[in-house]
């Protein structure tokens, strides 16, 4: 399940992942002045509970939740733009919901998200869902508008400069995997990668595509090149828990 859980993570994520990440932005958003605040977000004095099925569902709500941030006024001036908000069958207490929703529906270029038959439905995001995608057309336009205001090539170009240098000095950064020890052997992985086609390496100088390399100081931690990601996560040995993503 968890393989399949990143294969489909770009055609969008089950309903409690949106419901977390609603919850953990509804606590971090930027508040602003009052006389500036256009778009109201509810109540968010008192600390909500997170229910994480696992720690993928964790890491997965917890970056929609910043992507949101990151994009927060953006998203706001969507909204507005479309005049798809205000609504006034979506209470303040569901706009978090509402801009952590839309964040994802534009990254996924305002498709349809994939629902699975296994996914136990959550009416507030089935509503928020459907809400935003029967207005994909003017979100679509108010987003492209925006845009051509801003003279920005994409959403990235939104960001202050010091955040897009941060994300892309993280984005070079190699990724350091964990090796469960009790589920597999140092050799054993070894053997697995080799025959999925990579290559050990002896540094991280010598990192190149379908490479990897042993950690200097951790016996038990692999180091492959950041662009991997992806495939990486689809791999048996991630999806059975044998490596972990630090």
């Amino acid at each position: 399940e968890k393989r399949t859980m990143t294969l489909i993570e770009k055609n969008g994520y089950h309903d409690s992942v949106y419901i977390n990440a609603a919850k953990i932005f509804q606590g971090i958003h930027t508040k602003k002045h009052k006389d500036r605040i256009l778009v109201r977000y509810g109540d968010d004095s008192v600390s909500p509970m997170l229910t994480f099925k696992d720690e993928y569902f964790q890491r997965v709500s917890y970056e929609l939740a910043f992507n949101a941030l990151k994009y927060q006024d953006l998203l706001e001036e969507i909204l507005l733009d479309s005049c798809v908000y205000p609504c006034h069958s979506i209470p303040d207490e569901l706009t978090s919901l509402l801009v952590v929703m839309l964040y994802d529906l534009q990254e996924r270029k305002f498709q349809a998200r994939e629902i699975f038959d296994e996914e136990e439905p959550v009416t507030e995001v089935r509503k928020i869902e459907h809400y935003l995608y029967s207005f994909r057309t003017k979100l679509a336009a108010a987003l492209a508008r925006c845009r051509i205001k801003h003279d920005a090539l994409s959403i990235e170009c939104f960001l202050p400069e010091t955040i897009r240098k941060q994300a892309q000095r993280a984005s070079a950064l190699p990724l350091c995997v964990w090796i469960n020890t009790f589920k597999i052997s140092l050799q054993d992985v070894f053997g697995d990668l080799k025959k999925k086609g990579f290559t050990r390496v002896e540094s991280v100088s010598d990192l190149d595509r379908y490479t990897y390399c042993m950690d200097q100081h951790c016996n038990d931690v692999l180091v492959f090149p950041s662009s991997l990601k992806e495939e990486l996560l689809n791999l048996d040995l991630f999806a059975d828990c044998k490596l972990l993503l630090q």
